[in-house]
Parts: structure tokens; C-alpha cells; sequence
């Protein structure tokens, strides 16, 4: 360790994964890191990563406490000790907080509770966050478990943003309005521009594409809008989610085919997106079968386009302008040819990428817009576990 400042030990608990990071919230350094997969399956994987030695181990993962129980094996196998690291906290990605929670909160009987009951809301998210809460208190009791919260930093959203045209009395009694998702990944990003820049009155629009796609407007600091609604489906074309959709499609597929509602939502969680279009929820291969001149691939890419530049338009106009446009996660920081499919068709707004910027190899911070343009365009890539850590370590 080093620092001396102490670290944070960072859990992201999905319904068959589990990843890890061991982190010093000052400085950043990752000490270690790991990933748990295909839990509950007949052959589990393990990777634990300190230094420049990864471990792998490929036995089967029964549940989640077998699997954190491995984790922890493997920190004193293979290093760091956890009972050297000097940890002041452990920091939960939680998927949804409903209203609840704008912030991070020490996890007690009363949280779990909470995050407990408002899984109908994020029912492939929250129960397995919940799951590797309990099993992380019960192994590491004496160190303070902080719950972040993916929909905290949408909390303040205007009314007029949050809420949805239904009936006033159905939408209370069933707790549904626009939460967002990857607020953590959109608050982190937003900071780090209004650091990059030096200003703290930008309008802007930052958009985290990876497997799971998400838009936010974002004004001094502060969320306007953003894609992702009740839950994770609404809004960008994603890798298996359709985004934007018609409700009636759930109806008319229930009524005519012998779909159950079940089996719909599965259709529009699993099976949909650029998946459904192409067959491939990478975009890498989408874009092979592009050039090897694959029709249905190349109106994916179009429907894909088409969408993000609806979003960036709508909310240039709720915020009246815009400054900045921001690309994060796994498409947005290495799809050069994403980044600039989206500026053509916006130079009205006055955004513009530059060719040797934008294809430059860089995995940093970096502006690829030209010199002067209007709206600055950068490439930030998201750090979401430092994101997690930092504000952990915050209420130990």
C-alpha cells in the first residue's frame, strides 16, 4: 500500500458475477482487482489481478457467498492482505435508490431494507446487488459498508423531466417516474469536464456508451434529463436493450403471438438492441460485418446514430445551448467512428470532430474537437470504482 491513506475495496455484485477493486481513494491506485463469472452455473470462473500477477481458478461458484468467500482466499493467496491493506471501507455499486438516497449511505438493516423493496423497480439489478451486500457484511463485519447508488445523482431531476404523463395516483402507489442509471459514471464524467475546462456553467451532454447506453444533460454541475427512465430499458439503442419503444409492442405481441409477458421482457432486456439488428452485441463485430457489407449491419449502425443524435438534440434545447459533448465507457472511449457518425448531422449545433484527433491511439483525457469550435467534444474515459471508492471513503 501506498500513501498512507487507507483503501477502499470496491463491489459491483451482478446476478451471476461479481467484480472487485481494491483501490486508494486519493491517489487512485488500483492495488488489485478481480472477477467472479457464471456463478450459480456448473463451471465458474475466478481472475484476481494484484500487480502484474493475475490468478485464475475455474471450479464451480455455487452462490454469491461461495464466490466472495473465493475472493477473499485468493487476496491472501495471491496478495495484497486484506488485513494489511489498511481498508476504511467497502464501497457497494447499488443499481437503484429510488428517492430516497441522493447520496452515499452507510449501510445498516434499515438500508438493506430499503434496497430490498424497491426491487420491482430494478428486479435484475437490486436483489443482486443486495445479495453481495449480505454475504460482503457477514465476511468483512468490521469495516463500514457504504451503498452508492447508480440513480443518486439524477435524485434532483426537474419535475418536468422526472415525471411521466400516467395517472398522478397510479404513478405514486407504484413509485414510477424517470430514476436514470449510471449516475455514477455520469457524475464522475461531468466533473472531471468542469475540471478539464476550468468552467463551472457548462451545458452538457455526456453520453456513456458501452453494452448498456445512457444520455445525460447536465447544467453547472447538475442533472437536467437524462435517457434511462424506471429502469435500465428506456432511452439508446444498447447492446441487447431496444431503448426507445413503442408500449404498445408489449400489447400487441401479447395478444397475437403466444409470448408471455415474461418472455417479452426478456425479448426486450436480452434480445434486443444491436443484438436483435445484427446478431452481435459488440459493436467490434458489428461494424466487421459493416465492412464486409452487411445490410442489416449497416442500418444498425444507422438506427444506433440516429438515436444518439435525437438525444443530443433534445437536450440541447432543454438546455438551451451546448457546450460540451462527452463520450465515456467501452464505445465511447474506442469508437472513433461512432464519435464522429454522430457529429455529422449536427455541425448545427456546432459540433465537429477532428479526424486525427478523434483516430489518434489515446486512452486518456483528451479533446478531439478542433481548435475553436463551438462545442467542445472530448473523449473522458469513465472511472466509476474510483467514483465509488472516493465517495465510500468519504463517510467511514
Amino acid at each position: 500500500m501506498t500513501g498512507g491513506t487507507g483503501t477502499v475495496l470496491v463491489i459491483n455484485s451482478g446476478s451471476s458475477s461479481i467484480k472487485y477493486k481494491l483501490l486508494e481513494p486519493g491517489s487512485g491506485d488500483v492495488l488489485a482487482s478481480g472477477l467472479v463469472e457464471r456463478i450459480g452455473e456448473d463451471s465458474g470462473h475466478v481472475e484476481h489481478t494484484a500487480g502484474t500477477r493475475t490468478t485464475e481458478r475455474s471450479d464451480p461458484v455455487p452462490d454469491h457467498g461461495a464466490g466472495l468467500r473465493t475472493v477473499l482466499d485468493l487476496f491472501e493467496e495471491a496478495g495484497p492482505s486484506l488485513a494489511e491493506a489498511g481498508i476504511v471501507a467497502v464501497g457497494h455499486r447499488v443499481v437503484q435508490g429510488g428517492l430516497r438516497y441522493d447520496g452515499p449511505v452507510l449501510i445498516d438493516n434499515s438500508v438493506t431494507r430499503e434496497i430490498e423493496r424497491l426491487s420491482p423497480v430494478a428486479p435484475l439489478h437490486n436483489p443482486a446487488n443486495l445479495a453481495g451486500i449480505e454475504v460482503a457484511r457477514e465476511l468483512l463485519p468490521d469495516v463500514p459498508h457504504v451503498a452508492i447508488f447508480d440513480t443518486a445523482f439524477f435524485r434532483s431531476l426537474p419535475a418536468r423531466a422526472a415525471t411521466y404523463a400516467l395517472d398522478r395516483k397510479v404513478a405514486t402507489d407504484h413509485r414510477i417516474r424517470r430514476y436514470g442509471a449510471h449516475g455514477t459514471s455520469h457524475e464522475y464524467v461531468s466533473g472531471r469536464v468542469h475540471d478539464l475546462l476550468g468552467r463551472d456553467d457548462l451545458r452538457q451532454v455526456v453520453l456513456h456508451l458501452g453494452n448498456g447506453a445512457s444520455a445525460s444533460a447536465v447544467v453547472g454541475g447538475r442533472a437536467v434529463d437524462t435517457s434511462m427512465g424506471l429502469t435500465p430499458l428506456e432511452g439508446l439503442v444498447m447492446g441487447t436493450r431496444t431503448g426507445d419503444i413503442d408500449p404498445a409492442v408489449v400489447f400487441h405481441l401479447v395478444r397475437n403471438t403466444d409470448m408471455s409477458l415474461g418472455e417479452v421482457d426478456d425479448l426486450l432486456n436480452r434480445r434486443s438492441g444491436m443484438k436483435g439488428l445484427t446478431g452481435h452485441n459488440d459493436m467490434r463485430e458489428v461494424w466487421r460485418l459493416v465492412d464486409a457489407g452487411d445490410a442489416d449491419a449497416a442500418l444498425a449502425i444507422e438506427v444506433y446514430l440516429h438515436r444518439l443524435r435525437k438525444y443530443v438534440g433534445a437536450y440541447a434545447a432543454v438546455m438551451g445551448g451546448i457546450d460540451t459533448l462527452t463520450f465515456t465507457a467501452g464505445v465511447g472511449e474506442h469508437d472513433g467512428r461512432v464519435r464522429s457518425g454522430l457529429a455529422e448531422g449536427l455541425e448545427f449545433l456546432g459540433v465537429e470532430v477532428d479526424a486525427a484527433r478523434n483516430e489518434a491511439d489515446s486512452a486518456g483525457e483528451r479533446i478531439i474537437s478542433p481548435e475553436g469550435a463551438a462545442v467542445t467534444v472530448l473523449v473522458v474515459p469513465t472511472n466509476e470504482e474510483l467514483a465509488i471508492a472516493r465517495q465510500a471513503a468519504s463517510l467511514r
